[in-house]
């Protein structure tokens, strides 16, 4: 299982991705789940995937091909956001053919998240039929993969006019929670911040459990329930009839 997180704000846009992959307990690998396309001043593109890697790999893959090729559509070349959704759709749906006639899941999930220079950033959920929507400003969030155990933090404290520092707090917050209660959801955590018309592909950054930050947020975050936990008052004596 994965879980990935991702927000469209009015400043731009913040993505987190765990990496920890597992086929059964003594089965547990790293493999990057947040996938960076782009060009300086022109374009940035990120894809998150959740769900059969062996699906998700087969197609980044294949749009990083068209890209190196440079013929037909590619993710370098659409016009819009709303056509580099489409594309990434269609390719998941070539690949998916390949397996039809398996008993088997071979389906993912993808996010898709930038700004084509012209366009404000957006944010596209891909599901696995390979159709999709978009984020809207009452909806400023997707998640794919094991996502329960991050969602309360997100619904109670974020929203389209949330600053970027206090969404990637969020964001983090979101992935304790579900690493605390979900063994196949681990570090390190890819994450990206993306400032909105900056058009500057960014490098992300890779969590570590011994980051300094990450540490901190979730020592924190720790304690912090359990203070609000003890100041609360006590319930009233008919509670306990």
């Amino acid at each position: 299982m994965t879980y990935c997180v991702a927000m469209r704000l009015n400043e731009g846009l913040v993505l987190v991705s765990d990496s920890r992959t597992n086929a059964g307990v003594d089965h547990i690998a790293v493999f990057r789940k947040l996938h960076i396309f782009g060009i300086d001043h022109e374009r940035v593109l990120v894809i998150q995937s959740a769900g059969n890697l062996a699906t998700s790999q087969a197609v980044i893959t294949l749009l990083r091909q068209r890209i190196k090729q440079d013929e037909g559509r590619h993710l370098h070349n659409v016009g819009s956001l709303f056509e580099a959704a489409s594309l990434v759709g269609d390719t998941l749906r070539d690949v998916l053919k390949k397996y039809k006639e398996q008993d088997m899941d071979f389906s993912c999930s993808l996010l898709l998240a930038g700004q084509i220079k012209g366009e404000e950033p957006q944010l596209y959920n891909i599901y696995p039929q390979g159709n999709f929507i978009v984020s809207t400003e009452d909806t400023p969030y997707f998640q794919i993969g094991e996502s329960k155990y991050g969602k309360p933090i997100l619904d109670r404290a974020l929203d389209y006019k949330t600053s970027i520092e206090k969404a990637l707090r969020c964001a983090l917050i979101s992935f304790d929670s579900t690493i605390r209660s979900n063994l196949s959801v681990g570090t390190p955590l890819d994450l990206l911040v993306y400032k909105k018309d900056s058009l500057l592909v960014p490098s992300g950054r890779r969590l570590h459990d011994d980051d300094p930050y990450w540490h901190m947020i979730r020592t924190h975050w720790s304690e912090g329930l359990k203070a609000t936990l003890a100041s609360l008052p006590p319930p009233p004596d008919n509670y306990w009839a």
